[in-house]
């Protein structure tokens, strides 16, 4: 697994626009709770971010965010914790796409050259660029929502390593993926696969459970979370923000606190670390 440093998806400014459509308040009505400018609002959102900790302070009061995190967000010094103790190996294929970067994941057995694939970027030619050598086979791939910089490449990706099972979230209109649905589960030695249907930031998204089977202890499980949560945020609520908050607090009731979560954007983090810094988690 990369230890390279990975930037964040989101800055407080993204943090404070989700957070405003989730609430339903506008920016003028945030400031007038807050008692802020207007203007340094709107310079947040725009990038322009010089709020001091009294003002995120304020503005997590009125938007019900963790103000540690949103703090550590307009500071720009949002902690990224370690991720040890999974049982397997995750590669997390990072692709540039438009002014971003998207995330794939191929999960395998130390050792191995076989792997399954969670999302495929945004196409087949951005997923080999940084391919990881020792993973010749794919004997599967999930997707966790139809969105082009995640499945841009789902066919491709089938063909060019003869992969014989492609899932995706049912509703999904995906030519070469069949449909699994909540709580059905697959297995590959040594883990398995189970699935969640988290829709919110898309009518249809899942994310993903992985569990080893080969150890009598509690292992460290993994969760491909797609753009559920984020390291520091959350996804855009482009369906229903209701939803997703809901979803949110279910996946984070389920999971064990020391669960990976491998998001579609963004460094891996742990359950426990965003429990106590994610603004959105209070």
């Amino acid at each position: 697994m990369s230890t390279a440093i990975v930037p964040l998806e989101d800055d407080v400014g993204d943090v404070l626009e989700k957070a405003m459509k989730w609430s339903g308040l506008t920016v003028e009505q945030v400031a007038a709770s807050a008692n802020i400018a207007q203007s340094r609002i709107l310079d947040a959102i725009d990038y322009r971010s010089d709020l001091t900790p009294v003002e995120l302070c304020r503005l997590s009061a009125v938007l019900h965010l963790n103000d540690v995190g949103l703090c550590a967000l307009g500071n720009q010094s949002y902690p990224i914790p370690a991720c040890p103790g999974l049982p397997f190996v995750v590669h997390p294929l990072r692709m540039s796409h438009g002014v971003g970067v998207a995330n794939a994941y191929v999960v395998s057995a130390p050792g191995s050259s076989h792997g399954i694939l969670f999302d495929t970027g945004p196409n087949l030619v951005a997923l080999l660029q940084d391919w990881p050598v020792t993973i010749k086979h794919i004997d599967a791939v999930f997707l966790t929502h139809i969105e082009g910089e995640h499945t841009g490449g789902l066919c491709d990706v089938v063909d060019y390593f003869g992969i014989t099972r492609a899932y995706v979230p049912e509703g999904c209109q995906a030519p070469c993926g069949d449909a699994f649905t909540e709580g059905e589960t697959r297995q590959w030695d040594p883990f398995s696969v189970q699935a969640y249907s988290t829709p919110g930031h898309a009518s249809a998204h899942n994310c993903y459970r992985v569990i080893s089977m080969r150890t009598s202890a509690k292992p460290v499980e993994l969760l491909i979370a797609g753009d559920l949560i984020f390291a520091g945020s959350v996804g855009g609520s482009y369906f229903s923000g209701r939803v997703h908050q809901e979803q949110l607090a279910r996946i984070v009731g389920l999971c064990a606190k020391n669960t990976v979560i491998a998001a579609g954007h963004g460094p891996l983090t742990t359950l426990a670390h965003e429990r106590r810094f994610n603004p959105f988690l209070v």
